[in-house]
């Protein structure tokens, strides 16, 4: 299959307790996926076995067909710590990643194209700065820029505006969807995050994962036809109920997991 195969997975961190379980999933290239779930259901997790950062406990992960045994350039990572160099002005950051991903470019070249990605993020004015003279969320662009440099078919990105101001999470919500349709072939999303409107909003497909341990409790298809206006979107019936869908499921899986906590004597 071309894209990503995720089958019969398991994770344990050393002998504790299983952080993910039986982990199925199928998401063809080019699809835009959220991931949506409480804090420890084991998102970050997964996204980091994706990346090829951890090696699954059991089960087989593969990108179009090819099992994923460690890191690569074909699976570009935004972090939610930013991970940028701290002795490397914020354009270097970006140039040598460029130059990672495409050593026969020019050094010059590299720097101009870091320009260019980060002057789509709204960091022009930011270019010769040092990430310790940025604030978080300036910081998290920085990071973003970073990963669409690279120019990976697979973006994996856990939680990438949660440091963002609301105008700033939107524009860059639009700059994902705009290089997602412009890219040829379309590039593969697999997104964090806890905002059920941002999921639906960026999404094509919502796959929510219960807790204790993680596992896919529901995978919903998301089809708007006024996908990608946001007014429209965000005040259609349509929106609000699938909305209302989501928050009931996340909300069962809390109670459940509340009930099978033992009361405090």
């Amino acid at each position: 299959m071309n894209g990503l195969t995720l089958e019969n997975l398991y994770f344990a961190y050393d002998s504790s307790a299983l952080t993910l379980e039986n982990i199925n999933l199928a998401i063809p290239a080019g699809q835009f996926v959220t991931l949506l779930g409480s804090s420890g259901c084991g998102k970050s997790t997964l996204l980091r076995l994706l990346a090829g950062l951890q090696a699954p406990t059991r089960g087989r992960l593969a990108w179009h067909g090819e099992p994923i045994s460690g890191p690569s350039l074909e699976r570009g990572i935004v972090f939610q710590d930013y991970a940028l160099f701290p002795w490397m002005s914020v354009v270097d950051n970006i140039a040598i990643a460029i130059g990672k991903a495409r050593p026969a470019t020019p050094r010059a070249a590299r720097r101009e194209e870091a320009a260019a990605y980060l002057e789509k993020v709204g960091l022009a004015s930011a270019i010769g700065k040092y990430p310790f003279e940025l604030s978080g969320g300036m910081r998290q662009r920085a990071a973003i820029a970073r990963a669409l440099a690279l120019g990976s078919p697979l973006l994996l990105m856990d939680e990438p505006f949660g440091a963002l101001d609301p105008v700033n999470r939107a524009r860059l919500q639009d700059l994902l969807l705009e290089i997602r349709e412009s890219s040829t072939p379309r590039k593969t999303f697999v997104f964090v995050t806890h905002d059920v409107d941002e999921a639906l909003y960026l999404s094509e497909r919502v796959v929510i994962l219960g807790s204790s341990p993680g596992r896919v409790i529901a995978d919903l298809p998301v089809d708007f036809p006024q996908h990608h206006d946001r007014r429209a979107l965000l005040t259609s019936d349509a929106f609000h109920a699938l909305r209302e869908s989501v928050a009931e499921t996340l909300a069962a899986d809390t109670l459940q997991r509340l009930s099978s906590v033992p009361a405090a004597a």
